[in-house]
């Protein structure tokens, strides 16, 4: 767009020239007394008025000899609307996955500015890969299965095992025991039994679905750090009150660096939308379910030194 408005200016001004320039060539004498008539004039004139004729000349030779003016101003005429861009300005936004560390300002229930905190980027920039994802909560719906359904078989059915009629002569279908799954009350064959429905998922891919999950979250800007989860009383208002002041929160989650406390328990426990969590504890479904993370200074540090522990084998 700029190399266009500049070569439209530079047309415009070389053709100004061209005509300033032909109009002399052709009417010498004419050009010479329109301008020894305007200064006979300005010279009648002093002071201001000398320096105000002076200035009225240059614009009244602009206006005749040029195409067009492109000077915006509150006598001109206004900027010509085909050089003007009606396509917004874009803005440069941070490339996600890129493994750098992130500058985040750490705060409180209060708001009161704490600082500043460094989120390492190879946990908390790493490319958003779902099939990650897919697998880790799986993985975490089927290992937290109970697995306790059970059904009875003909051998665990009460009931008597007498032949309930004879085999022939009767006219109806034989049968051997009324304890069988074609009748009311029989047994279920091939029925559920108590089982473990937990699959295996290597640690390396549970380690990076936590790192992508906590990743998605910080390139959302739904992942706060507060300098600690302090309340002043277990009063629930404490924290309604902060979540009211949130936008665009539905659910959230807040992660402690060690055992919670027991004011932060007792003032959340009664809000369905609100749910604590210690850093042991955080994982990929829970941080799915809520839309903003809050996390203590020390939890992302436990957090961090739990990523980049070595995996024993």
């Amino acid at each position: 767009m700029a190399a266009l408005i500049s070569k439209r200016l530079l047309r415009c001004s070389i053709g100004s020239l061209h005509s300033l320039r032909r109009y002399f060539f052709d009417f010498p004498n004419a050009g010479l007394s329109s301008c020894y008539k305007s200064r006979d004039v300005c010279s009648s004139l002093s002071g201001e008025r000398l320096f105000s004729a002076d200035r009225y000349l240059a614009r009244s030779m602009v206006q005749q000899f040029s195409t067009s003016i492109l000077t915006p101003g509150v006598d001109d005429g206004a900027f010509p609307s085909d050089l003007l861009s009606k396509k917004p300005l874009a803005i440069s936004e941070r490339t996600i996955g890129l493994c750098q560390d992130l500058l985040i300002p750490v705060t409180n229930f209060h708001n009161e500015d704490k600082g500043f905190m460094v989120l390492p980027g190879d946990v908390f920039d790493l490319p958003i890969r779902k099939d990650i994802i897919h697998r880790v909560v799986r993985w975490q719906l089927a290992k937290r299965q109970q697995g306790t359904h059970s059904t009875k078989t003909i051998s665990e059915v009460s009931g008597t095992g007498r032949k309930p009629w004879n085999q022939k002569g009767t006219g109806r279908a034989r049968h051997g025991s009324l304890r069988g799954p074609q009748f009311r009350g029989g047994a279920t064959m091939h029925g559920p039994k108590p089982r473990s429905h937990a699959f295996k998922v290597n640690k390396k891919v549970r380690r990076l679905g936590l790192k992508i999950a906590l990743s998605a979250r910080a390139a959302e800007g739904k992942l706060l750090v507060f300098e600690d989860l302090e309340v002043p009383t277990h009063k629930t208002r404490n924290i309604v009150n902060y979540y009211n002041q949130m936008e665009d929160t539905k659910k959230l989650l807040l992660v402690g660096g060690g055992s919670i406390d027991e004011k932060l328990k007792l003032s959340t426990q009664n809000l369905h939308y609100v749910n604590v969590l210690p850093s042991m504890g955080l994982n990929v479904y829970s941080i799915l379910l809520h839309d903003t993370l809050i996390m203590s200074r020390d939890a992302v540090t436990r957090i961090v030194e739990r990523m980049r522990t070595p995996i024993n084998r």
